[in-house]
């Protein structure tokens, strides 16, 4: 379960609907009331509590989804970039060690990341939103 005060709008995360868990996008914080807005692929949106969204665990599919381009490195390492932001991962597939940087901002990432901790860290660094289906800045 995760913080409702972590999420912000556009954020992927797991939601829970009657069971059935489905990839959504946020749309909407409540901080106090500590609910969501999430919209799920079938366009549907409902507001969900803490103990029905899950974290999405960060890998490639999930770069991919978010813009990125991929290029693997002559070491063996791969860099994923879009526009001037890049993130290096020092192992194929290894996504819980890993550098982020945008500009002079450089970040070491030395544990597993989730997709929204990606996308806000994007935020946190760039001022802008990182948003599937979104590219080219």
């Amino acid at each position: 379960m995760l913080k409702i005060s972590e999420l912000k709008e556009g954020d992927l995360v797991m939601a829970e609907y009657d069971g059935q868990w489905k990839e959504g996008e946020v749309t909407n914080v409540d901080r106090h009331d500590g609910k969501a807005e999430i919209t799920t692929a079938e366009d549907q949106n409902f507001w969900y509590d803490p103990k029905h969204i899950n974290p999405i665990l960060l890998d490639e599919s999930y770069l991919f989804k978010l813009g990125f381009q991929k290029q693997a490195n002559d070491d063996g390492s791969i860099k994923y970039t879009r526009g001037a932001f890049r993130t290096l991962v020092h192992e194929p597939g290894n996504f819980s060690n890993f550098e982020m940087w945008y500009r002079e901002d450089k970040r070491h990432i030395a544990h597993p990341i989730y997709v929204h901790e990606f996308q806000n860290n994007f935020l946190d660094m760039t001022k802008i939103p990182l948003i599937q289906g979104e590219v080219g800045h």
